[in-house]
């Protein structure tokens, strides 16, 4: 999948994505860099507003792991069940989130145990960057369940 077909997927499938403006600017197995501009995600003090920096952290690690399922041919619902956001600078501008996998030794386990039970649980890191600086952090478990023959 190319950055541009990820970013019409994200924009047709979750339309929170479409209204923030979000773009994909770099995919690979190990990383998804999602962007998006100020303008559709300010608050009241010209800064991002959390839950839309926050929506962009989320969004770059729901999008690593799903890229990674469909490159090892799992198919399956994906869902956030839990995640903790930390915010350490304020965001003035265009910004971007970097996912990656927590543990660099965990997907074998994660795709074990999916093949086995059709259910398998995974935690996803992302950073949130501004003009060079990390200005968060993103924590996430996710729950992949398999898709029910239609």
């Amino acid at each position: 999948m190319t950055p541009a077909e990820l970013e019409a997927y994200l924009h047709q499938t979750i339309p929170l994505s479409r209204a923030m403006a979000v773009s994909v600017i770099k995919l690979n197995p190990e990383s998804v860099v999602l962007g998006a501009p100020l303008a559709p995600n300010v608050n009241m003090h010209e800064t991002a507003f959390g839950g839309s920096a926050a929506a962009l952290a989320l969004l770059a690690a729901w999008s690593l792991l799903y890229l990674r399922m469909l490159g090892t041919g799992l198919d399956g619902h994906l869902v956030i069940q839990r995640n903790t956001m930390n915010f350490d600078l304020p965001i003035s501008g265009s910004f971007t989130a970097r996912s990656s996998f927590a543990r660099a030794d965990a997907w074998a386990p994660f795709v074990q145990t999916f093949t086995r039970r059709g259910m398998a649980r995974i935690t996803l890191s992302s950073v949130l960057v501004f003009d060079g600086r990390v200005t968060g952090r993103f924590e996430g478990e996710f729950v992949a369940t398999r898709q029910a023959a239609s």
